[in-house]
């Protein structure tokens, strides 16, 4: 779980398979989906990471390339 009250991205090591990043920013487990979403309109995203490695998810909710960082927080 990450502290949602900041837009820096989040860096985590990612197993392989599907994801699901919240998109709403309701979730209690950002960046990924819990369902606090319903309701409100917005979908989480499915994305899938075929090999483990590192990646840095937005948080801000504003990047243009979700559900990865792409410095939009920077200008926030």
């Amino acid at each position: 779980m990450s502290d949602t009250s900041t837009n820096s991205p989040i860096g985590l090591d990612l197993k392989p398979g599907i994801h699901w990043w919240c998109a709403c920013k309701k979730s209690g487990n950002q960046p990924f989906c819990d369902g606090s979403h319903k309701g409100t309109g917005i979908q989480p995203l499915k994305f899938e990471i075929e090999t483990e490695k590192k990646v840095w998810l937005c948080n801000c909710k504003a990047t243009k390339n979700p559900p990865f960082c792409d410095g939009s927080h920077k200008s926030l």
